[in-house]
């Protein structure tokens, strides 16, 4: 028999078996490869196959990641409109949210509710960002709808995809509940800015992540329709002209440190996303000497981001959006990890930087209010796989972070100890 009878008996024989161990799973289609913009979606089809084989290696990493999305099936949907006063200039559609280390200094009064001036207080988060504004919601839009698209695509599932599908239609799609594509009233100060250009990262930490579950959910997800994909799709269009074309935009992609980082890694996904591969290989190529030689010294350490109070989650945070870059850079045939700057500058040479904290061979020795090995945890594991034989050994020592590691099933990282900012 030739190879490729061979590989339609195997696929036949495990779609099969599928039906049998993946309640929902069709027993006449073998999994499709989501074109996704950060995962790399061949290997999501060969974890989809191996568990489907009922592959033991995969099953806790499996029970984490349905737990997650049974969690989400009821809550939400979330909206944008239902904040208590609108963004400044009084539409409801339009994103809010507030700067999360900027305090009061002064008792609020009928003449003075906000209590202000407002001061910054760098890593104190003020609790009052989390009321009134849109950003703990998006942030459960971004989280619900990716556990849910992988927990579809891995189990067959039809209510995770339904429930992802309605989550995504609420906050992007429906006229009434809909949000404008711009962040115009991101991490705003109350009395001295109606909005901020870093208010960009409150969506470029974790929008990829969106663009993932839509490549998902389009490989022929239940309930989700093509009037869906095709009003993402046009969102994600506008909502990167306005990145690229805003004030806001351009600014932020001017920023030196980790928000230049996301935002170059946000840009370079839509791009893909939406069929601009020329756009997103430029960016990626661009981070070479635009992010990496000057943001990453010679022995692999951060200069900028150790110098925060919160050291240690910033240094994690910022290779967060160099990895996810790096892997986005292979779907345009970038490889980010091999380039070396100047003065030997690299990504490998920034994640092993972390190894003897991550690992906990040794304490770390710089600020950090509030310190989690586990943050480093996805970075390491994004270096170990992309070669780096040092981050290979130190994947048996990593901490797991809270709600197990999901690394095998979404193999891109996330900020672990997320915090905002």
């Amino acid at each position: 028999m030739s190879a490729r009878p061979r590989l339609a008996v195997l696929l036949a024989a495990v779609t099969a078996f599928a039906a049998v161990l993946v309640p929902g799973a069709s027993a006449h289609t073998a999994p499709k490869v989501p074109r996704t913009a950060v995962l790399d979606g061949t290997r999501l089809q060969q974890t989809r196959i191996r568990l489907d084989h009922g592959d033991p290696r995969l099953r806790a990493a499996l029970g984490d990641l349905t737990a997650r999305a049974d969690a989400w099936l009821d809550q939400g949907p979330w909206t944008v409109v239902d904040k208590p006063r609108p963004a400044p200039g009084g539409d409801v559609h339009d994103y809010l949210s507030q700067a999360p280390y900027w305090w009061p200094t002064q008792p609020r009064t009928a003449d003075n509710p906000w209590g202000c001036p407002y001061e910054q207080r760098d890593g104190q988060r003020n609790p009052e960002v989390d009321t009134g504004t849109d950003r703990q919601d998006v942030e459960k839009v971004f989280d619900s709808t990716y556990d849910l698209a992988l927990a579809w695509y891995y189990t067959g599932r039809k209510q995770y995809a339904q429930k992802a599908a309605q989550v995504l239609r609420t906050w992007f799609l429906d006229p009434a509940t809909r949000m404008n594509p711009e962040l115009d009233h991101g991490q705003f100060i109350p009395c001295r800015y109606d909005g901020r250009a870093i208010g960009i990262i409150d969506f470029s930490q974790s929008y990829t992540g969106v663009l993932d579950a839509i490549a998902v959910l389009n490989t022929g997800a239940p309930g989700w329709s093509e009037a869906d994909r095709s009003g993402m799709h046009d969102w994600n269009v506008a909502f990167r002209t306005w990145l690229t074309d805003g004030s806001f935009g351009k600014e932020e992609g001017a920023a030196e440190n980790n928000h230049g980082t996301f935002y170059d890694m946000q840009l370079a996904a839509l791009a893909y996303a939406t069929g601009d591969e020329a756009l997103a290989r430029r960016t990626v190529l661009d981070a070479r000497a635009r992010r990496i030689d000057p943001q990453i010294a010679a022995d692999g350490s951060q200069p900028q981001e150790l110098a925060r109070t919160r050291s240690w989650h910033y240094s994690t945070f910022d290779l967060v959006a160099y990895t996810r870059l790096a892997a986005i850079g292979r779907h345009v045939g970038v490889d980010l990890w091999s380039y070396r700057g100047p003065e030997g500058q690299s990504l490998v040479k920034a994640v092993d930087f972390l190894l003897p904290a991550a690992t906990g061979a040794a304490a770390w020795p710089y600020p950090e209010l509030e310190f989690h090995r586990y943050a480093a945890s996805d970075v390491v594991h994004a270096a170990a796989d992309a070669g780096d034989a040092r981050a290979r050994k130190a994947v048996r020592l990593l901490e797991a972070p809270p709600g197990g590691d999901l690394w095998a099933l979404r193999p891109a990282a996330e900020q672990l100890d997320s915090i905002a900012g």
